[in-house]
């Protein structure tokens, strides 16, 4: 195994750990587990020359997310806030400590913690991939189950927030996935008009 290969089996190997299960063609697999793997397909898709450090950090997107559960924090957007960052630090942390230990230098390691980190979104070409590869994964993924437990007002809200995120070229992605009719409604009605 080359030092890219084993950094990938590194973070899928702890990645797998994750307690939470779901779903996958039949299947029971580690929820980061899928999450990781469904990331760097869509990466592959979209952006299939990427650098090896955007491959990285696009797979160690979400490791060991279970160890800092939401519950932890206050239930209003200040606590969410501070969730997001906590996780973002631990998740650069953890793929850090793998990249060093498999090999790789402080210039790539600091590339890939930059990208995790998501840094200078909108202005850094790569972080703002790596935020469309995101948002198109919740959509594909993610977005139906969301907008079955939840009400309209705050579907329609997270819709235009994750739009905002997005490039055009996301944009653009985003517009040829599929959707049940319903679903495609309101992100007409959040996003389109």
């Amino acid at each position: 195994m080359n030092t890219y290969q084993k950094a990938i089996a590194k973070i899928d190997e702890i990645n797998a750990e994750d307690p939470i299960k779901e779903l996958d063609q039949g299947e029971e697999i580690s929820k980061e587990l899928l999450y990781s793997k469904r990331m760097t397909a869509k990466l592959d898709a979209f952006e299939p020359n990427a650098p090896e450090y955007l491959k990285i950090a696009t797979r160690a997107q979400h490791i060991e997310r279970w160890k800092i559960p939401r519950s932890e924090y206050p239930m209003d957007r200040v606590g969410y806030l501070r969730w997001r960052e906590e996780l973002k630090k631990m998740h650069a942390e953890i793929t850090a400590g793998i990249l060093e230990e498999v090999g790789y230098d402080q210039d790539f390691i600091a590339k890939v913690t930059h990208l995790i980190r998501k840094k200078q979104l909108k202005t850094d070409e790569e972080t703002q991939t790596l935020e469309d590869v995101i948002c198109l994964v919740f959509l594909e993924n993610y977005f139906e189950d969301f907008a079955a437990k939840h009400e309209k007002k705050k579907i329609i809200d997270i819709l235009q927030k994750t739009w905002g995120k997005m490039s055009e070229r996301g944009h653009q992605a985003a517009l040829q996935l599929t959707f049940s009719q319903e679903s495609l409604q309101l992100i007409k009605e959040a996003v389109l008009e």
